[in-house]
């Protein structure tokens, strides 16, 4: 049952209403007035030092902070914890007998937050057994205890101050991976209401710890996700729950474990987390974020998306889940979603396992929603973020992997486009290719005035500097020259005369393209393809 109260004051109050038989207003009032009292002082104490013969505490400057002053405070943690559960186990079914213990156990927790001033004495808190004393606290039955905890936990790992102390910062993340912080972590964050402001901070300062480690050691994103840390997020997310700062901080976390590791793309698609994405994403479909939170929410989404679809298992549920119709339903609405709806309809039709989802798009006449984006590229103020150059690349991307993956009747669909109005769209297409010509032409004179980089890296600019997309609008060339209609072919050769262009060019970009195809099987039979195309240009 909940009470009015939260936390310290909530157990107490719980239980001793129970006893209110037995005890007395008087008791009542004077107990809970005394809580109250001492949790207005707790922020007052965190850099208090307590004596070796009592619990009084002293004031001390940062300065000061030593090796004993360090020993000084996790001793007096260590007392108060272990005579807190001391009395936890003598009297589980009587808190006014723990309560002051819960209270100072609460404070100590409070005092080590001194601690972060000084990483460089981490391996003596280390040494000290602290790490392990608070991981037990995490578990505590008083979420006030846990949260205390987890909110010390982010300021000892915040990367700015573990900036002043590497090794310090190594010994205790190693301490911490070795307790299964992460598991704990999600542990305590199923039992917290986020309802209680207390507790809603606790939660995001959890997720604060994860972020802090991913940072500092992005190997542990995969044990996260394999201590169930993915399978939370995913609960959080699909929460009938106003929109708020934790679920922002949630889709962030998400998309970094995602990006980090390949393998927390298999573990999310096997606990439904592709439905719960799609779910998220199918409310703006129809309307736009209400603010930037909701915006950058709804854009980590649509990352952890395209993370997600890299894995072949995971194309699969996108198709059954029916995520093709909903990227081209947001396409078409013209939304902020647009953006990130193209962005991951071209992860889903690239490469090998696109081919399905190719088909789909044809299937639910998709390319009446993508040439008119090849057609015209929005003005930058209907972009909302996203570049000309990504947004052309993307439309392009779909394009060419339609034209790899559609046979048949479908392909002749997609080359009729080409022929209509005019020829229209091949105008268009010529267009795209000159200008991106320029662009990497005026990319390739400022690599070669700059200093030499390896052959790999000079490719990987040129494509950042629209070699890419180049190489995809001179591929489609090849395909609507070669498999179209006569009137195609004619209608290129003549652009490319009157302004100044050749075959020859086109040709150099594809069979570069080529030479940077992989050795595969696929990507053998790729090549061959590509040769026989440019043979018959």
């Amino acid at each position: 049952m909940k009470t009015p109260y939260h936390g310290l004051i909530g157990l107490i109050v719980q239980d001793t209403k129970k006893r209110e038989s037995r005890d007395s207003d008087g008791y009542y009032h004077e107990q809970t007035a005394k809580v109250q009292r001492v949790m207005q002082r707790e922020d007052v104490s965190r850099r208090s030092l307590v004596n070796d013969d009592d619990d009084d505490t002293k004031t001390v400057q940062q300065d000061n902070i030593d090796e004993n002053a360090v020993k000084k405070i996790i001793f007096n943690f260590e007392k108060r914890s272990l005579k807190n559960q001391e009395l936890r186990i003598k009297y589980p079914e009587l808190p006014e007998k723990f309560m002051d213990s819960e209270l100072e156990l609460h404070e100590g927790i409070q005092q080590l937050h001194v601690l972060a001033t000084v990483p460089l004495l981490y391996p003596l808190a280390v040494n000290l057994n602290l790490v392990q004393s608070l991981m037990g606290l995490l578990t505590h039955d008083n979420t006030d205890i846990s949260v205390a905890v987890v909110n010390l936990l982010q300021e000892l790992t915040d990367l700015d101050t573990v900036e002043e102390s590497q090794e310090g910062a190594d010994v205790l993340i190693d301490a911490l991976k070795q307790q299964q912080v992460v598991a704990l972590l999600v542990q305590n964050l199923e039992r917290l209401d986020e309802t209680v402001p207390e507790e809603s901070e606790g939660v995001h300062n959890s997720l604060a710890v994860v972020e802090n480690l991913a940072e500092m050691r992005p190997e542990m994103c995969l044990e996260a996700a394999q201590q169930g840390l993915i399978q939370w997020l995913l609960k959080r997310l699909k929460a009938k729950m106003p929109f708020d700062s934790n679920k922002l901080y949630v889709s962030e976390i998400l998309s970094i474990l995602l990006h980090a590791i390949p393998g927390n793309r298999a573990i999310l698609g096997e606990n439904g987390g592709i439905d719960i994405l799609l779910q998220q994403l199918a409310h703006f479909k129809r309307q736009d974020p209400k603010n930037s939170e909701e915006q950058e929410m709804m854009e980590n989404l649509f990352d952890s998306l395209c993370y997600c679809l890299l894995l072949p298992e995971n194309r699969e549920r996108f198709l059954l889940g029916e995520g093709v119709q909903l990227m081209n339903l947001m396409l078409r609405e013209k939304k902020l979603s647009r953006n990130g709806a193209l962005k991951v309809l071209n992860h889903a039709v690239t490469g090998p396992e696109g081919h399905d989802s190719a088909v789909k798009l044809l299937d639910i006449l998709g390319l009446r929603t993508i040439f008119p984006l090849f057609m015209k590229t929005p003005k930058k103020s209907k972009l909302k973020g996203l570049l000309a150059e990504e947004f052309e690349e993307h439309v392009l991307s779909i394009i060419a992997n339609i034209f790899r993956h559609c046979q048949g009747p479908q392909r002749q669909r997609l080359l009729a486009k080409f022929a209509e109005n005019d020829f229209e769209k091949v105008e268009r297409l010529m267009e795209l290719h000159f200008k991106y010509t320029e662009k990497v032409s005026k990319s390739d004179r400022e690599i070669q005035d700059a200093e030499d980089e390896d052959e790999e890296a000079t490719y990987l600019r040129r494509l950042d500097n629209g070699l890419f997309v180049l190489q995809m609008i001179d591929y489609i060339i090849l395909e609507v020259a070669v498999s179209g209609p006569s009137q195609i072919r004619d209608r290129v050769l003549h652009i490319l005369n009157l302004r100044g262009g050749s075959v020859q060019q086109i040709r150099e970009i594809i069979r570069e393209y080529v030479s940077n195809f992989g050795e595969d099987k696929n990507a053998t039979s790729e090549k061959q393809r590509f040769l026989d195309l440019l043979g018959r240009f």
